[in-house]
């Protein structure tokens, strides 16, 4: 299997594993539910896109790129949650526009945007520096 191909297939499967993970922090109803729901899969939706991202751009300066833009558009999403025309609203009246675009503006989501990218970040480092170990 070629090395690009192995990369591609670790991005996927990281994808595979991130959106049931992220998905299940979203409607998580155990200890510190309010917390998980809201903020802890936020972090898990910046690594969702990081990772989508990389499987497009798997270069070496899109390691670094990636979550910067990544971060950028997630936060202008955040400030789109502020404006209700009523083309959103319909957007965000099912479940994927809900989970896509969110529905309720807060500012601590920025923080674990920035914690998302962070990890998001880390991985893909990790996918790049594994996939770079069995070329040689």
């Amino acid at each position: 299997m070629k090395v690009s191909r192995f990369k591609r297939l670790l991005i996927l499967l990281s994808i595979f594993f991130v959106v049931p993970f992220g998905l299940y922090s979203k409607y998580y109803q155990g200890v510190g539910s309010t917390w998980v729901n809201d903020y802890g899969a936020a972090i898990w939706y910046e690594v969702f896109w990081c990772l989508f991202a990389f499987y497009f751009f798997s270069g070496k300066k899109a390691i670094k790129l990636i979550p910067i833009y990544v971060f950028i558009i997630t936060c202008l999403l955040e400030i789109l949650q502020l404006w209700n025309p009523p083309i959103l609203a319909l957007i965000r009246s099912h479940i994927l526009g809900k989970l896509l675009l969110g529905t309720t503006f807060s500012w601590w989501d920025f923080p674990h945007y920035v914690l998302g990218c962070l990890l998001g970040w880390l991985w893909l480092e990790l996918i790049d520096k594994f996939t770079h170990n069995l070329s040689r």
